[in-house]
């Protein structure tokens, strides 16, 4: 039996769904022999499933399983139904088990559904971590359930459910950072499975629409063929087909190219890995729009997709090849089935062919061939009911597909009736396979965009309402249902005339949008410091660490496994491998201890309402959230008494563009020199019209605006939009004059002339930023620069574990010009002497940094260097770093990169980046070697590393700082002498309107590019 159980609150999982499925002999209900869940579908919280292998099995009745748990990096226990003689379960038990116990004599403890069980309270014997082994006997049957004591519930509910093998109610009191997404999640399970069992699982994720995580059960499975040595080419092409199709999915073209590429190159005369080479080629061209190029492939012979040169009569079945065939786990392989679902050569050929025709038949109702398509949708739906009577339940989704694709064409022929009926059909073949899942959906969305075309406006507003409430439920950011969500916020726009209440649904659609990664950096920071400095913040920060650490060695040992020569690699590899294995058990028990602390057990990643919003907006301030939705660009506008939603004038096409040609006048590279051109005032002008057009007149009650940006948004500080005709139009006049400065930019009225601007995260980022307590460091400042040039007999060492080591340095000349250290000392004059620091000369360096332990005893810390955002060459990743000096050291880089920076241990309430692009993206490769997700959105670099270590506040660059004038000198130290106990927005509006009135410095790259990013009205910055 399958169990999906609802998360019913912050802690409790109360009401449970199941599946109504047809019942044939084979199939009268699933088995709870294969796994289950708790938690919901789409914010996983605990799975049980089949250990891989188990030394306790004696015999074919026997089951067992591990218990895997977001944020824990390895099995947190382990459940067992054991048919044995008295007496001997417990030994075997014993011997299972992942690490050592002591154990006291066992009591009696109620358990629900069960009644009186044993229970032992144990401790592992290598530290003081608690242990709970329950144990509870039927018949000849033992069941068992055992594990870290911080998974208590966890332990109990799996008990329950397998005793009673049935959905049962329950609660679970486990602890979350919220640092780990269900992408790590699932490459925690896919590594408990045995192959059989991760490959179905990877079809199940990727029929679910969950493509991230099939994405990581097919890397697993990549990755410990490796590691086992194992040749198997039908095997390894399988995995390597599927990897590519879901780097397809998720959008990443050309790297799923390359893999198919080496699928492909892999002979195969297999009539099911060709089809579904064929098919999943196809279904890479269709996420392209390549319309023409996929049903070219879909027509294909069948024997072009071998390898060329490979002879169709050297694909000769051998006994082995027969037995499997015969015996049917090859084709539960093949498409995700389970052991109710054996499927024969044929019937495997007619699925995947089905699955082509409704492929084929999609594609020409693109092309307005709708007779052809009708026909080949019909046929696949045929096809597939022809297969034990349309029972196969991993052909739910492909039927489903084809109904959507029958619907859309019946609708466009008026025939309204048969297009409704269809898609509630597809619905319930969803909702019932693939409950809370992307594609279940994306299903309900299509028959809510339905509905709206329709005119049943109440209707299509409660579908899309209830898709909506589900993520914000579940906490879980989508991008695959965005493009599903447009006519919601079209339905929403069009009906809030009449129905003003509907703003706080279109809030709350756009907070379920994807944010740039650092936002749930901001969310994990300030949920450490939600509770004070004690034991539980302690816990929390090492599960963070340790959980880094694990992803970090994990990236190593797969790129040292995927060089060119791993055997020369092995002594690392093997070391590597015995250290991951270590840090996965201790971020375990750590996550463990950290559950016995209930504000750790309680949810807090729910989107934000708009109420909760504009709750803490003071007078005069304004939050200004932009979101960027298939395509099309919308504002959503609130203050404490007030809030509107509109769709810009603008594309997200034209917007990025807009963005693009407004960068290249204050800041471009032409060869290598560094060139500022006129700034683009007319530009501005139209931007600030087509996107804040309908709410510039509010603005001039505004004196602290909060801005979330989205899309191009987030590389462009708003400040620098020009809000009135009328000052241009004198600029233009101006520059008709002879002698005119075109340069000279006084007296245009800027955005940011007279208000503060921060720059939000996310609308929850920004309340959690508000509402910390302010550091409780007990020095003020401390400043960092003026580097050390290096030594002429530097030796830089090559590290063997990183292939770019070498060919990716950045030459000595970026050293050889250091930043003056006047930009520290005036800030430090500000801020006071007693209790600052300004560090400079070889004594600024990054093994000094990494090793301070003082860190978080500074209140401010500004760093005024080079920063290096892009790449040292073409062909290397970027991997944001701040230059420093060398270190006496062979360790010394001298560069505090992305991952030194997340690792500092800092409790600042504003860290200062007077350095080059610092709110720049910092590549997927420097996020992954930092243990980390994301990194491809401006933000997600620098910044992000800060808050990740420990800072509230961010003051960074979006572009190259000026030295012209003494620009950049004179923004920061006169941001700290106007502070005087300020605001910080105050501070730096000060400082900027200072600039902005000399002709000078009056063009935006010397005074615009510094953002605040988070809370620009918290006083950070005080004198002493």
């Amino acid at each position: 039996m399958r169990l999906s159980l609802l998360l019913a609150g912050p802690l409790a999982v109360a009401a449970s769904i199941g599946c109504a499925l047809p019942a044939t002999a084979q199939e009268a209900r699933p088995s709870v022999a294969d796994s289950f869940r708790l938690g919901t579908n789409t914010s996983l919280f605990c799975r049980v499933q089949s250990r891989l292998t188990d030394d306790v099995l004696a015999t074919m009745f026997d089951r067992a399983y591990s218990i895997v748990c977001r944020d824990a990096a390895q099995a947190v226990g382990q459940v067992y139904a054991l048919r044995t003689g008295p007496g001997d379960s417990l030994a075997r038990v014993t011997a299972g088990r992942d690490m050592p116990v002591g154990c006291q004599s066992e009591e009696e403890a109620r358990v629900e559904d069960i009644g009186t069980v044993s229970l032992s309270r144990c401790m592992l014997t290598a530290e003081p971590v608690a242990y709970h082994v329950y144990r509870w006997r039927s018949g000849d049957t033992e069941y068992v359930a055992q594990g870290l004591a911080g998974y208590d519930s966890a332990l109990r509910l799996a008990l329950r459910s397998i005793v009673t093998d049935r959905i049962v109610p329950g609660e679970l009191t486990i602890a979350t950072t919220e640092l780990g997404d269900a992408a790590a999640f699932a490459r925690v399970q896919a590594g408990t499975l045995d192959p059989d069992q991760a490959l179905s699982e990877g079809y199940r994720r990727n029929n679910s629409g969950n493509y991230a995580e099939a994405a990581e059960f097919f890397e697993t499975l990549l990755v410990r063929m490796a590691e086992n040595d194992a040749a198997d080419n039908e095997r390894t092409g399988e995995y390597l087909i599927n990897r590519a199709l879901q780097q397809s999915n998720l959008g990443q073209f050309e790297e799923a190219e390359a893999t198919y590429a080496e699928a492909l190159a892999i002979p195969s005369a297999s009539p099911t890995q060709l089809r579904l080479r064929r098919n999943f080629r196809a279904l890479h061209l269709l996420n392209q729009r390549d319309f023409e190029g996929a049903l070219a492939v879909l027509d294909e012979d069948l024997s072009t997709s071998m390898r060329q040169g490979e002879r169709v009569e050297e694909a000769v079945i051998s006994d082995d090849t027969a037995s499997e065939i015969n015996s049917g786990a090859e084709f539960d392989r093949r498409l995700g089935g389970d052991e109710s679902e054996r499927l024969t050569v044929t019937e495997r050929g007619v699925i995947l062919d089905a699955q082509a025709q409704q492929l084929r038949g999609a594609i020409l109702h693109q092309f307005g061939r709708d007779d052809e398509a009708t026909f080949n949708l019909e046929a696949a739906l045929a096809a597939i009911t022809s297969v034990r009577d349309g029972r196969v339940r991993s052909t739910a989704r492909l039927r489903a597909q084809a109904l959507s694709d029958l619907a859309a064409i019946a609708e466009e022929a008026g025939d309204f009736g048969s297009a409704e009926s269809r898609l509630t059909a597809a619905i319930s073949l969803m909702e019932t396979t693939y409950p809370l899942s992307d594609a279940t959906a994306a299903t309900r969305a299509r028959y809510g965009a339905f509905l709206a075309r329709r005119d049943r406006a109440d209707e299509a507003l409660a579908v899309f309402g209830s898709i909506v409430a589900e993520y914000r439920e579940n906490a879980v950011t989508r991008t695959a249902i965005e493009n599903r969500l447009a006519p919601y916020f079209a339905l929403m726009l069009d009906q809030m005339e009449q129905r003003p209440e509907l703003i706080s649904d279109f809030f709350l659609a756009s907070e379920i949008l994807v944010r740039p990664a650092v936002a749930n950096t901001q969310s994990v920071f300030a949920r450490e410091l939600s509770g004070g400095n004690d034991e539980a913040a302690r816990l929390f920060r090492q599960s963070i660490t340790l959980a880094r650490s694990v992803e970090s060695l994990r990236i190593e040992i797969a790129r040292l496994r995927g060089s060119e020569d791993p055997g020369r690699h092995a002594a690392r590899i093997a070391a590597a491998e015995a250290e991951l294995a270590d840090l996965q058990a201790e971020q375990t028990r750590t996550q463990a201890a950290l559950s016995g602390f209930p504000r750790y057990r309680a949810l807090s990643t729910a989107a934000l309402t708009l109420e909760d919003l504009q709750a803490i907006l003071e007078p005069g301030e304004a939050y200004f959230k932009l979101s960027e939705v298939a395509g099309g660009v919308y504002g959503i506008w609130a203050t404490r008494d007030d809030a509107r939603a509109f769709r810009a004038e603008i594309d997200t096409n034209t917007l990025a563009a807009r963005v693009d040609d407004i960068r290249e006048s204050i800041s471009t590279l032409e060869g290598r020199r560094r060139v500022t051109y006129p700034f683009n005032v007319g530009l501005s002008y139209q931007l600030f019209t087509e996107i804040m057009g309908p709410i510039a007149a509010d603005l001039a009650a505004i004196d602290h605006l909060i801005f979330e940006p989205d899309g191009a948004m987030l590389r462009l500080p708003l400040n620098l939009l020009v809000t009135d005709d009328a000052a241009l139009n004198a600029y233009e006049q101006r520059l008709g004059t002879a002698g005119n400065d075109e340069y000279d930019f006084r007296g245009i009225r800027w955005l940011g002339r007279g208000r503060a601007v921060s720059t939000s995260l996310s609308a929850r980022g920004f309340r959690d930023v508000r509402n910390l307590a302010p550091s409780a460091a007990s020095r003020a400042y401390l400043g960092f620069g003026e580097n050390a040039e290096p030594p002429s007999n530097l030796h830089r060492a090559s590290n063997s574990a990183t292939p770019f080591a070498t060919r990716c340095r950045w030459p000595l000349s970026v050293w050889q010009r250091p930043v003056a250290a006047d930009e520290l000392v005036a800030a430090r004059n500000a801020v006071g002497q007693q209790g600052s620091e300004i560090v400079t000369g070889p004594a600024f360096n990054d093994v000094a940094i990494t090793d301070r332990s003082d860190l978080n005893e500074f209140r401010i810390i500004h760093f005024a260097t080079h920063g290096l955002v892009t790449q040292a060459r073409s062909s290397c990743p970027p991997e944001p770093s701040l230059v420093t000096s060398f270190a006496p050291t062979e360790t010394s880089d001298g560069l505090l990169t992305f991952g030194d920076i997340f690792d500092l241990k800092l409790d600042a309430d504003l860290v200062i980046l007077s350095a080059c692009d610092t709110a720049s993206a910092a590549g997927v490769t420097a996020s992954q070697e930092a243990g980390v997700t994301g990194g491809d959105s401006a933000l997600d670099g620098l910044v992000r590393a800060f808050v990740g270590a420990g800072t509230r506040t961010v003051v960074a660059s979006h572009w190259p700082v000026p030295d012209d004038f003494q620009a950049t000198q004179r923004l920061i130290s006169g941001m700290f002498r106007a502070a005087d106990g300020g605001d910080l927005g105050d501070a730096l509006l000060r400082a900027q309107t200072a600039l902005m009135d000399d002709a000078q410095t009056s063009h935006p790259y010397y005074w615009s590019g510094f953002a605040i990013i988070g809370d620009a009205g918290q006083r950070v910055v005080s004198a002493d």
